[in-house]
């Protein structure tokens, strides 16, 4: 039986129900406070002590106020938290501090920011604690203007500098790309130990200064959980895969017991390189470590499952997850859409409204990139009206490039070219590439043109959007205006981002460029080649020179696709592994026609799956056919 206190509550204060002649009595002041902290998860409880202490005018006693906005704020309820302070008579530096930390801990750092503000202009004197929670929100926030008028308010005011300042100071200039001021106040710091190396090395990692924060890690002289985390995280935010992996052995190696962060980490490096089996056997070691698969873990391993190729594994372990957050929904219909298994996606996201589980930004993402695998034009455009008319959420140019792919790919070209008139942001580089390269596919050079026009005067455009541009030049046979971007591209000083491909074969990852001669089975994996060569051509296979766009002549063409890295990957595969093993290739760019026809022929005459994982999304080629029905 659950028996209310509220009229306990009422009872206990009931003899105190004349203000003004209470408000200091220590003894109502200790009730209260008892009060509050055995109700302390309970709003409206809370809410039924705050209206006694008004009654008995101890709402302004400064620990009864401090405890109330305390549990308000840790109740997730700043709007009574924020009441609460305006009712207060001369609120305190403690007061100010509870509120910021609140303002903080539900991502208002803005407000959190503008609140001390506002205490050092009233005069009241901010001490360390204060300091240190304003410092939060100016590194959430990135706020480095604000986090150089508190570091000089610490300085002019004589605040000693101590450890938990010191510390926000490092992370805040690391984080705004201050690394000279960071190593500043690190090495005014007398006592340098794990904790503060770790935020030192975290804000090389946050400048790309990879070596120096390597270097800083070398020199600690005892090594945590945290820390080889840290580091390991580092080292995959700034793209280096393998080094991190490298480090979690070593981790390993050096008897230090991962937690369930460090695994997260690990199964992200994972999903990037493609490696499965190295994948399963941290899954397997996760199991034996008995780290618990929560929502948090669940959704890493679904995320590493179906980016590896293994979307079976990753809906079991999707099915096997008790209570789903938006994050785990998230996981898999993403997964789901890489696949090509659009309508699948679609019942999901479907199945999570049921689920009363509300949407975000990324769940749309997911589902406007499955209705663009999928050619589901109609489905799409019906989606992506509900993200603000039923869901309240306002389109972001990522939505906005999901719907132009879709009407690009179904060949609404002129729809598209319209919709990025429209649209209330402007069109990135990314969204523009998308447009122009299904005007290539549909051959609509008047669209097409204009599409290219707008690109080629885009401020901010990569290597990859340059090359998109050149290839639709080259398309139409317009090799001055190939060679004219070329030329651009090579006076801004951007580099063509190399075509690579890479196999995982006995937990070991293979990387091949085009043409590569660096393998030391190079010999095996020509011969193999040129076999597959053969056997296709017998098949009917003849190369489609149109999409090698170079200006030079058919035999060329060729060559140069002949060895595109996918197909030495997948000849290594085939000369490592035994018969009918399943081969997973990763891309690092979008699959080209003639490779994809190829590929098709070779997972006929060999027997084999072969799933290619390219930029754009998974192909699970078998028995002379392709998951995405030659539609990506």
């Amino acid at each position: 039986m659950i028996t209310s206190t509220v009229p306990i509550i009422t009872a206990n204060l009931q003899h105190f129900s004349r203000p003004h002649s209470n408000s200091n009595d220590p003894y109502l002041r200790r009730t209260i406070i008892s009060l509050l902290h055995k109700n302390r998860n309970d709003l409206k409880r809370l809410h039924s002590i705050h209206g006694q202490a008004i009654k008995t005018g101890t709402s302004q006693d400064p620990f009864v106020a401090f405890e109330l906005l305390r549990l308000y704020c840790r109740l997730n309820s700043i709007d009574h938290a924020t009441k609460l302070f305006q009712c207060t008579q001369n609120p305190n530096v403690y007061l100010y501090t509870s509120l910021v930390d609140g303002f903080v801990s539900l991502g208002s750092y803005v407000d959190a920011i503008n609140l001390f503000s506002q205490m050092v202009h009233k005069h009241v004197l901010a001490d360390n604690y204060a300091v240190t929670a304003v410092l939060k929100a100016c590194v959430l926030q990135r706020a480095l203007g604000s986090g150089r008028e508190v570091h000089g308010l610490v300085l002019k005011s004589g605040l000693r500098l101590d450890r938990s300042i010191a510390l926000k100071l490092v992370e805040l200039y690391g984080k705004c790309g201050e690394l000279g001021d960071a190593w500043k106040v690190f090495d005014e710091m007398p006592e340098r130990d794990v904790v503060a190396c770790t935020v030192m090395m975290g804000s090389c990692f946050d400048c790309g200064m990879v070596e120096e924060a390597i270097g800083v890690f070398n020199e600690m002289g005892t090594w945590d959980t945290v820390c080889w985390t840290a580091a390991i995280d580092g080292l995959l935010r700034n793209g280096e895969f393998n080094r991190g992996l490298e480090m979690f052995r070593e981790m390993q190696v050096k008897g230090v017991e991962p937690n369930e962060v460090t695994f997260v980490c690990v199964l992200s490096a994972c999903s990037q390189l493609g490696a499965l089996e190295l994948g399963r056997w941290i899954h397997a070691y996760m199991r034996r470590c008995g780290i618990e698969v929560n929502r948090f873990v669940a959704g890493a391993l679904i995320h590493m499952y179906s980016r590896c190729g293994d979307i079976d594994e990753a809906k079991a372990l999707f099915d096997a997850v008790k209570v789903k957050d938006v994050s785990t929904y998230n996981s898999m219909i993403g997964g789901l859409a890489l696949h090509g298994k659009s309508m699948e996606a679609v019942e999901l996201f479907g199945e999570m409204l049921k689920e009363r589980v509300r949407p975000n930004g990324i769940t749309f993402v997911g589902v406007l990139n499955a209705c663009s695998h999928g050619g589901l034009g109609d489905l799409g455009c019906e989606i992506f009206q509900t993200m603000e008319t039923v869901h309240g959420i306002e389109p972001e140019v990522e939505h906005y490039g999901c719907m132009v792919d879709i009407l690009g790919r179904v060949g609404r070209l002129e729809e598209a070219f319209d919709f990025i008139g429209r649209m209330g942001v402007q069109a990135d580089d990314k969204m523009l590439c998308s447009l122009l390269s299904a005007c290539k596919i549909h051959r609509n050079i008047e669209i097409g043109e204009k599409v290219a026009k707008l690109l080629s005067e885009h401020t901010m455009i990569d290597s990859g959007s340059f090359i998109m541009l050149s290839n639709y030049y080259a398309s139409l046979g317009r090799w001055n205006y190939a060679a004219e971007v070329r030329e651009k591209m090579e006076e801004g000083g951007i580099v063509k981002e190399p075509g690579c491909s890479s196999i995982e074969v006995n937990n070991a990852i293979h990387e091949f460029l085009s043409g590569d001669l660096r393998h030391p089975e190079r010999k095996r994996i020509y011969r193999k080649l040129e076999e597959l060569n053969y056997l296709t051509k017998l098949e009917g296979y003849s190369p489609a020179t149109e999409v090698a766009l170079h200006d030079i002549d058919d035999e060329q063409k060729e060559l140069a696709l002949a060895v595109h890295s996918e197909r030495l990957a997948i000849c290594y595969g085939l000369i490592s592994t035994k018969a009918y093993t399943t081969l997973r290739v990763g891309k690092n760019l979008r699959i080209c026609d003639d490779c994809h026809a190829m590929i098709k022929l070779i997972a006929k005459i060999t027997r084999r799956k072969i799933v290619v994982r390219d930029r754009n999304r998974f192909h699970h080629f078998e028995n002379g056919d392709c998951s995405c029905k030659d539609y990506w």
